[in-house]
């Protein structure tokens, strides 16, 4: 390799410092050596890299491009070293956290909150799953955390759940819905002429798991929670919801729950973690989480 860090580190210390001199001296080597590092780089790359404007040391368009990139490389070899430093404490260098749809993520924005004041240096990375999506995340270790996720059909070796929550589910609609003008408690052939909103699963190798749905045609199928939460809002469709998510929305009417023959369930929610992983930054929040 003809470009060496530590020749980027010369070049960068000579265009900050505006002379051979003053870069050998921020570096704390002789100006001879500094010299030499930049004449070698040029003979080996066949072209100059710095050129004389008065009494300062000023780079060539090519070494211009040369620096600008190689600056790059400088910070992401700092990067790795961190990395390193931050895995020999303990710490992770990153953290994947998969949160359900039906989880409510303002409760987990406090723990994110704390944890980002402990300075640990872990790179925290947050995303979306639906229903199987969740389990799937953790099995295929997109995810070292799911919260909110459902229960696994059977024992996975290896990956921890703790229920988190139990999720009152309700049967709603918007204020103004026509279903608002039926007796109660509603059937189902009240309810099977309306929309029935879906949220898709996201799991693209285990099978696919549905909420609960009355088997209304036809279905608007969305991406996730909040999606089904606004299309409901607007009247677009009819389905069940989490109480824990849309209480604001039925203290201000918005959204109405009817009553119907058959009652929601009451499903359980999980984190999910894998007992292998002995990170301290997947066992703090395991810890927050479960607490």
């Amino acid at each position: 390799m003809k470009l060496t860090l530590d020749a980027l580190t010369v070049l960068d210390a000579i265009d900050r410092k505006g002379s051979f001199a003053s870069a050998a001296q921020a570096l704390f080597r002789v100006p001879s050596t500094v010299t030499y590092t930049v004449q070698k780089l040029e003979e080996d790359l066949g072209f100059a890299i710095f050129k004389r404007a008065g009494r300062r040391s000023v780079l060539t368009p090519a070494g211009q491009v040369l620096l600008d990139q190689g600056r790059q490389l400088l910070v992401a070899a700092q990067e790795v070293v961190n990395s390193a430093h931050q895995v020999n404490s303990g710490w992770e260098a990153e953290l994947n956290i998969a949160i359900d749809t039906v989880w409510d993520i303002q409760r987990f924005y406090p723990i994110l909150a704390e944890f980002q004041k402990l300075n640990s240096g872990v790179q925290v990375s947050i995303s979306e799953e639906v229903m199987g999506g969740t389990l799937e995340a953790i099995i295929e270790q997109r995810a070292d955390i799911t919260i909110g996720g459902p229960p696994p059909v059977s024992a996975i070796q290896g990956i921890q759940f703790e229920s988190i929550l139990n999720s009152q589910w309700l049967f709603v609609v918007a204020k103004a819905h026509p279903l608002m003008t039926l007796l109660l408690p509603l059937t189902e052939q009240d309810i099977e002429p309306y929309v029935s909103i879906v949220i898709r699963d996201s799991a693209t190798q285990s099978p696919i798991r549905a909420h609960r749905s009355l088997g209304a045609r036809p279905m608007l199928r969305v991406a996730n929670m909040e999606q089904k939460i606004q299309a409901q809002l607007q009247g677009l469709g009819v389905g069940f919801l989490p109480k824990h998510k849309i209480q604001p929305l039925l203290d201000s009417g918005e959204l109405v729950e009817l009553e119907i023959e058959k009652d929601a369930p009451v499903t359980q929610q999980y984190c999910a973690w894998r007992s292998t992983n002995t990170g301290r930054a997947a066992q703090w929040f395991v810890d927050k989480i479960l607490d």
